[in-house]
This record gives C-alpha cells, structure tokens and sequence, in this order.
C-alpha cells in the first residue's frame, strides 16, 4: 500500500507541474512529430474521395489562398 501511494503522489506531483508548466508559459499541447502532414498524406484513410467535412475544409484553404 505504501508503494501505491509514492506512486500517486509521484504522478499528481507530475501532472500538478505540467499543469503550472501550461498555465504559466500558455502554449498549446501538440505532437512532437508533425502527424502525417509531415510524411506528406492529405488523409488518413484511403478513400478515392475525402468527406464531406474534408471537401468544405479543403474548399475553404483554396478560398483563403
């Protein structure tokens, strides 16, 4: 029992400091990596065509630019 509760405490007192790290410097939480933006796929599945939601997305970017 005593082992279970260093560990709780040890993983509160983790979480307490990334909460202060977030809440002092305000920077989104993101990947390290990039996702598959970074391996250059437009999607994730393999669908000849992309959703609906994908298609308005998609449209709006072409509009923008």
């Amino acid at each position: 029992m005593q082992t279970f509760l260093i560990t709780l405490v040890f993983f509160l007192a983790v979480i307490f400091a990334m909460a202060l790290g977030y809440i002092f410097k305000r920077r989104e939480i993101k990947g390290s990596c990039g996702g598959i933006a970074a391996l250059g796929m437009e999607k994730v599945c393999d669908c000849d065509t992309p959703c609906a939601k994908r298609r308005k997305m998609l449209e709006q970017q072409a509009n923008q630019s």
